[in-house]
């Protein structure tokens, strides 16, 4: 097995899979990455298995030395990144070799971006997922002097030529996706209309638990009896604060749930950083028929 020599930590890098699934009832959250999309494109670039454990930084990459050949990719944010000082770009195949070092430098645009190393990173499995999270896995996120480990891999794939289509438009979009929630008919025609109306920014507390948006809306409704929650429920707390659950949420909650974020619109906000605007966009629910 080959390491990484984590040189520089960076803000906060993860590892991430799709996640938990099954261990709601047990109070285990789903964890994942926060944006599956850019994760999922990372290692498909390296005809990867999709859920293959990647690692996810935020805002500021780390800078990391490998010990072994491979080949990597890059996906999501532009954090701009470098191998051995020489800028790279997001979205192929790079190749590695013994004593390489990967650092980042300006972030470019959007939040958070996927390393994918061929095979897949190697971390503990742990309820058939390698995400970390705190209390649960061994590490939460990267510290300097820690290893990951991975396969070491020489062989060159056959040439090709398919390739794969990065849809980055989301990074830059405000419109973020979302669903009525189980209390959003509770709402009235004025705070319905002013939900999707406002431009939301993105609040100073943000992380991979939730994202608080600086505007209120007026709260007059009833409290409700603790109930299911998921990533990308919007819940509405007493003092008109919107919450937005991310992937390492709770599993239960009390505040009224008005809308839920699309698998598109969890993507699309866990690309923004604090100060971003968005806008909530109403898809209708279908009602699905044998």
């Amino acid at each position: 097995m080959s390491k990484i020599d984590v040189l520089q930590p960076g803000l906060f890098s993860t590892i991430q899979d799709f996640g938990r699934f099954g261990f709601l009832d047990f109070g285990v959250p789903q964890s994942g990455a926060m944006d599956f999309y850019a994760a999922k494109m990372a290692n498909l670039i390296l005809r990867n298995k999709a859920n293959d454990a990647v690692l996810e930084i935020t805002q500021m990459g780390p800078k990391l030395q490998f010990s072994a050949p491979t080949e990597i990719a890059i996906a999501g944010a532009d954090l701009s990144p470098k191998i051995n000082g020489n800028e790279v770009e997001n979205i192929s195949i790079l190749k590695i070799v013994d004593g390489d070092v990967l650092s980042f430098g300006r972030r470019k645009n959007g939040c958070r971006a996927y390393l994918a190393v061929k095979h897949g990173f190697e971390s503990e499995l742990l309820m058939n997922s390698r995400s970390w999270y705190t209390g649960l896995t061994e590490s939460y996120k990267l510290e300097k002097g820690m290893t990951l480990s991975y396969s070491s891999f020489e062989k060159m794939e056959p040439t090709t030529y398919s390739s794969v289509k990065f849809h980055s438009e989301y990074i830059e979009s405000n419109n973020i996706e979302v669903y009525p929630g189980p209390e959003y008919d509770q709402l009235s025609k004025a705070q319905k209309a002013l939900l999707l109306k406002t431009d939301y920014g993105i609040g100073r507390t943000n992380n991979r638990m939730a994202i608080q948006l600086d505007e209120p809306l007026v709260n007059d409704l009833e409290p409700i009896i603790t109930g299911p929650v998921l990533p990308g429920t919007v819940q509405l707390t007493p003092s008109g604060k919107l919450i937005v659950l991310m992937r390492d949420c709770q599993t239960t909650g009390g505040y009224p749930r008005i809308l839920q974020l699309s698998g598109d619109g969890i993507n699309g906000i866990a690309q923004k950083v604090a100060g971003d605007k968005i806008e909530f966009v109403l898809k209708e629910l279908k009602n699905i028929t044998k």
